[in-house]
């Protein structure tokens, strides 16, 4: 209860938000009543899931709705609803600030747009704010339905002007009335017939019944006349279903200012009854990494709300993934943490799961929606290769990658054109993994791939060297690194050592180079992959690659030290120089500048790049 009336301060964000609003013109306004009316029906879909728990409000429960009222002679918009209603402390976090919804960061975006693409803002789901591109001043009253004392109603005040102000009022019944205070030149939002077109337009597909007050005046009465179908969605035959219904179906649930790029609607009747419509978005939500935040679908039970962002259908690297289960199978008063260990939950896990595996595989049909889906969601995708081992061949044909011969840094290659493009005698499918693709694309590991034209993927992102541990195999072909010893690629490349006639100054280096980096290396060889580089390292089958010990070091571990097999061409004039020289003093010198280049090409660092420099130095000296 609130003693006297409160006066607070908008967040920042939301002042700046509020400004954009009421100083500047927007094309579509009319998303204020879709917003409001988004905002009520969440408010009793939240109602119903307290009946479950709560008998007293069970007894007390009346007929659902959302009901507008026009009055000509105020220049007011009633939007009333008989949902749960707020608390002080969620009037002043649901209306003092800007929710998670992206707002802020869209604000941001915005103020690097020019001004004509700032119209952009009446296509986004603003919620309660966009109320203020048409109000000169807003009224909430509310009062929550736990609350038994109709006298600790609240009544929330602002003319969005930095300032909001909080009193305590007497209101009858629980739920929330939001009164719009019209700017003059808003008054085509007081004819019953726009707001009608409005509600028919955005709102048709809510499943709580929205009525706008008519007034007879034959009569000299008043009465409520029903909108919309009032009819879920999900519920609907799809083929009666249009896509606008559809998109717009999806804009409410998400608070998305972006079409979804595809969607699935089915029911399933049988061993297992639900109704699930799922839709891939456009863009990814700025929190999709945040580990706290929650992702999921919203949950129904027998047509009934019971919770958003329902983790527990969906694997983790579908967590873009959003829309609407609802299912007969599970009770009505379960909860999250019997949900994570209900064999219903996991059977509904599965099929779910593959029938958003099977909706990403008809989109790869559309390169180009493939290609916005695959910039936004596919490092997400990339991590159901190690949770998903029972799906993991139909992810991995769902991955995409660059390479040698795509020559761009679009990963636009999957791995049955990989395979498709594969020479007559390879056996395996070669990758490279990096830090970076300009990186991959110039090393040196890559020289006898393109001169013989075999194709090799290359990875940078991130997550890819933790990704290649566990995709081994795809459709019988076995991955293979290429800074790793492969035993089959002297027979798939056809080169026979070809050491000129120095081969016993060539082999007598080889001796020294081991005597001098004993410590440093596991052993050296003659490199027959090599064109134009003089060295490089390599890592047995079974030992840690660079890319991984890289990773760990980053994330704060110990690990040994990488002992690497030194590959050096017999071929190049700078090992041919080497192996010509005396002094025992010099070619200490030089073998080290060799290892420490071979060790910054593969590493991209040395631990110490003072004393590499300072060999450097002494060799152009001497030269």
């Amino acid at each position: 209860m609130i003693n006297k009336q409160e006066q607070h301060s908008f967040q920042s964000e939301t002042k700046q938000l509020l400004h954009l609003m009421i100083n500047s013109l927007y094309s579509n306004k009319e998303i204020f009543i879709r917003e409001l009316i988004s905002n009520a029906s969440d408010a009793i879909d939240k109602m119903k899931f307290k009946f479950l728990s709560n008998e007293n409000l069970k007894k007390q429960h009346r007929n659902m709705y959302i009901r507008i009222s026009l009055d000509k002679k105020k220049n007011t918009i009633v939007i009333s609803d008989n949902g749960i209603g707020m608390t002080k402390q969620e009037i002043i976090k649901n209306l003092g600030t800007i929710a998670n919804s992206g707002t802020k960061s869209f604000l941001q975006s915005l103020e690097k747009e020019n001004k004509k693409n700032s119209q952009l803002i009446g296509k986004f789901g603003v919620g309660f704010y966009s109320s203020f591109m048409v109000s000169e001043k807003v009224i909430v009253k509310t009062r929550h339905a736990e609350e038994s004392n109709e006298k600790n109603g609240i009544m929330w005040e602002s003319d969005g002007k930095g300032k909001y102000t909080l009193t305590s009022i007497k209101k009858k019944e629980y739920g929330t009335d939001i009164e719009l205070y019209l700017k003059k030149k808003e008054t085509i939002f007081l004819e019953n017939w726009k707001i009608c077109n409005i509600i028919k337009k955005y709102s048709d597909h809510i499943s709580i019944p929205i009525e706008i007050q008519e007034y007879d005046e034959k009569n000299k009465i008043f009465s409520w006349k029903q909108i919309n179908k009032a009819q879920a969605l999900w519920t609907v035959d799809k083929s009666t279903i249009t896509d606008d219904q559809y998109i717009n179906f999806y804009k409410h649930i998400t608070q998305d200012i972006n079409d979804p790029i595809i969607w699935s609607h089915n029911k399933i009747e049988g061993t297992q009854e639900y109704t699930i419509l799922i839709y891939i978005p456009s863009k990814s939500n700025l929190n999709i990494w945040n580990r706290d935040q929650k992702n999921g679908l919203k949950l129904y039970i027998k047509k009934i709300y019971i919770m958003d962002d329902a983790d527990q259908f969906l694997p983790n690297y579908l967590r873009f993934i959003k829309g609407i289960l609802d299912t007969n199978d599970l009770p009505l008063n379960i909860s999250r943490e019997i949900l994570q260990e209900n064999n219903i939950t996991n059977q509904l896990k599965k099929s779910i799961t593959k029938r958003t595996l099977k909706l990403i595989k008809q989109l790869t049909k559309n390169e180009k929606k493939y290609k916005i889906f695959w910039k936004e969601f596919g490092l997400i995708l990339k991590e159901g290769i190690a949770e998903d081992i029972q799906n993991q061949e139909q992810i991995a044909e769902l991955l995409r990658f660059t390479s040698i011969q795509s020559n761009c840094i679009e990963q636009n290659l999957s791995l049955n054109q990989y395979i498709t493009n594969m020479s007559q005698n390879q056996k395996k499918i070669y990758f490279l993994t990096s830090d970076s693709y300009a990186t991959a694309y110039t090393s040196p590991h890559l020289e006898i791939f393109k001169k013989k034209n075999i194709d090799v993927l290359l990875l940078s992102d991130r997550i890819d060297e933790w990704m290649m541990n566990y995709l081994t195999e795809f459709k019988g072909k076995k991955f293979q690194s290429i800074n790793k010893i492969d035993d089959d690629l002297n027979q798939i490349i056809n080169i026979k050592p070809q050491i000129n006639q120095k081969s016993k100054k060539m082999n007598e280096l080889l001796i020294k180079i081991q005597q001098v980096l004993k410590d440093k290396i596991k052993t050296v060889q003659f490199s027959y992959r090599l064109i134009d580089t003089p060295a490089i390292l390599l890592v047995e089958k079974d030992t840690m690659s660079t890319q991984m010990s890289k990773l760990f070091m980053a994330a704060g571990q110990n690990i040994p030290n990488i002992k690497y097999i030194l590959e050096i061409n017999p071929n190049h004039k700078l090992i041919q120089k080497i192996a010509d020289i005396k002094n025992d003093e010099t070619i200490n010198i030089w073998i080290n500048i060799l290892f420490e280049e071979a060790l910054l090409s593969e590493r991209g660092s040395l631990d110490n790049p003072n004393d590499f420099i300072k060999k450097i130095n002494t060799i152009l000296l001497n030269s």
